[in-house]
């Protein structure tokens, strides 16, 4: 039994990810303490060896304020706002929809959902389209063109990153709250009345402490993508100097300030791993919050009279907000000439189809930019490559977890693939640049290549792949393959003709979860891509850093179609939607 294929297949892996995951890792860790190339004379030390320079540069110098605590008061402040935010409307649009009668209940199930399948800087450029004032150059808004000039509290900086990010999370809180309340047993409420207990009393004895869960895992992990969140602080922040702890990141790393660099990305890595792991925490504290369901419960649906139509007003009006008038506004500003002015002669599909423009990087329409479609080739060969990838590793990891007679290969493989969901994007994307930019071995300097995007996109996904790959093979028992193998058949043929076929279905769904993330992944790229290995995200930032805006417009448009697609493609082939877990 100790010569079985997975058992050399446990160890394999464990020695794949310790060193895709464990590596980069331990590597960030190791430059917030070791001198750079070009500071041994600031640090008097010689290069290579251990420093506490860049700690106490970070920490506590004069230069900490702007280098760490500022970003850090920053990025907890928008974090903590957006929660409230969040827990506010989402917890509201949860119980309307899932204990009410309201109007157009069904339809709301899955149109709620749809803001987070959209990039989340989706919402920026569209607030940026409509608001931005003459601070920053370039084309005017559309309410400059109106002329109505914006201050910049409205433009940019916190208010708009806190709307921004709760337009993006409130879906999150819907579906992870929705789900709670559909599980809730009515009768406990009734139960409650008959003693007497007011509609208060219920809410704040009954319902809450049992939706505590829910709220608190939605909370932290919100409060854990907030942090690493780059695009959105990038886009409105940074033109009013409003830094957060992932764009105070990047701005150390362009400026070659890496040691700075390694200890902000380990602090996000710190408050990223602190969250989650409450997060996990929680989830096995949940069960002390069971009630009991099954046949006898009752979901009952509160009557909500002529009100039911007035209700509807609130999931309607968060749709239009978060999703019709972002995507009409992006949609509507790549076919103007001049922005904010609606009359029929400034509108054109130059944009997208046009020859001889006149700006100076952009001759042609973004579909007839070179520069475009090799960014779309990049993105599907490089996003492409690495989910598959994945999605085969997971599906390895869940045959490795299930069948190895080794429990400690099986755990370390289970908790290593899940590490990089602790790590915020673009503190992992510090750890990879910092592990793969020089030369380790027989491993060349791997910065400027499609190989280090791929790798470092296999390691950030596996834990959509591997928690994947690991449920579908739990459910799989070993009769047919010990069937298969009485009958003279190899592990190789094995996998081929009885594993993966039966497990096509989560096999797909774990190179598709990958993908449709990857494709709108930002905070990676923005580290590792040059461009020459420019995908859709960091070019259409580069067109936003060159002021144009009209094309950034339209590639993010093309981007939030691909991971919509691709959304909907994983609905199909897995028979469930996003919000299927909502509907009765």
């Amino acid at each position: 039994m100790r010569y079985e294929p997975a058992n050399l297949l446990g160890f394999l892996l464990v020695l794949l990810f310790a060193y895709l995951i464990l590596a980069p890792v331990i590597s960030i860790l190791s430059d917030a303490v070791i001198v750079h190339s070009g500071d041994a004379l600031r640090t008097q030390a010689d290069t290579g060896s251990w420093t506490g320079y860049y700690l106490g540069r970070t920490l506590i110098s004069r230069m900490s304020q702007l280098l760490l605590w500022t970003p850090l008061m920053n990025t907890l402040a928008v974090a903590l706002a957006t929660v409230c935010g969040t827990l506010v409307l989402g917890v509201s649009l949860a119980w309307l929809v899932n204990r009410t009668n309201i109007a157009g209940r069904k339809w709301f199930v899955s149109a709620l959902v749809v803001p987070f399948m959209l990039p989340s800087w989706t919402f920026a450029l569209a607030w940026k389209t409509i608001f931005k004032n003459s601070l920053v150059g370039g084309q005017p808004s559309w309410l400059s063109g109106f002329g109505i000039e914006t201050p910049n509290w409205l433009a940019y900086g916190y208010l708009p990153l806190v709307i921004i990010l709760i337009l993006h999370f409130t879906p999150l809180v819907f579906l992870i709250v929705g789900n709670a309340l559909k599980r809730f047993d009515s009768q406990l409420e009734d139960c409650a009345r008959v003693l007497g207990a007011s509609r208060f009393t219920i809410t704040m004895r009954v319902i809450l402490p049992l939706m505590r869960p829910a709220l608190m895992s939605a909370s932290l992990l919100i409060f854990a993508d907030c942090i690493g969140e780059f695009a959105i602080p990038y886009i409105l922040g940074l033109p009013v100097h409003f830094n957060t702890l992932s764009t105070q990141l990047y701005r150390a790393l362009d400026s070659r300030q890496n040691g700075v660099a390694a200890v902000i990305a380990v602090v996000i890595m710190l408050m990223g791993v602190i969250t989650l792991l409450l997060d996990l925490k929680l989830m096995r504290e949940s069960k002390r919050f069971i009630t009991v369901g099954g046949k006898g419960s009752l979901n009952r649906h509160q009557p909500l009279g002529r009100w039911r139509y007035v209700a509807a007003l609130l999931p309607a009006g968060f749709i239009s907000v978060g999703v019709v008038i972002p995507l009409i506004t992006l949609f509507l500003s790549t076919i103007m000439i001049l922005p904010g002015r609606f009359n029929a002669a400034n509108f054109t599909f130059d944009y997208w189809i046009g020859h001889h423009l006149q700006t100076v990087a952009i001759h042609s329409g973004i579909l007839l930019t070179p520069d475009f479609w090799r960014a779309l080739w990049n993105t599907l060969l490089i996003v492409g490559s690495a989910s598959i990838t994945a999605g085969i590793l997971g599906l390895l990891v869940g045959y490795a977890v299930t069948r190895s007679a080794f429990p400690m290969v099986a755990t370390f493989i289970r908790q290593v693939t899940f590490m990089p969901y602790l790590v915020p994007g673009i503190a992992f994307a510090a750890a990879f640049l910092s592990l793969f930019a020089t030369a380790h071995g027989p491993v060349p300097a791997l910065y400027g290549t499609p190989i280090l995007l791929v790798i470092a996109l296999i390691a950030e996904k596996m834990p959509y792949a591997s928690r994947s790959g690991i449920v579908a093979m739990t459910q799989l028992g070993k009769e047919s393959e010990e069937a298969a193998r009485i009958s003279g058949a190899n592990w190789l043929t094995r996998m081929i003709r009885i594993v993966i076929p039966i497990q096509i279905g989560p096999l797909m769904t774990g190179i598709l979860l990958p993908f449709i993330s990857g494709i709108k992944g930002v905070s990676l790229f923005i580290v590792l891509a040059i461009p020459a290995t420019d995908v859709l995200t960091t070019y259409s930032l580069r067109l936003i850093d060159y002021n144009y805006d009209q094309a950034a417009n339209a590639v993010v448009l093309m981007i939030a179609l691909l991971a919509w697609g691709g959304t909907l493609l994983i609905g199909k082939i897995s028979g469930n939607g996003l919000a299927d877990g909502l509907e009765n």
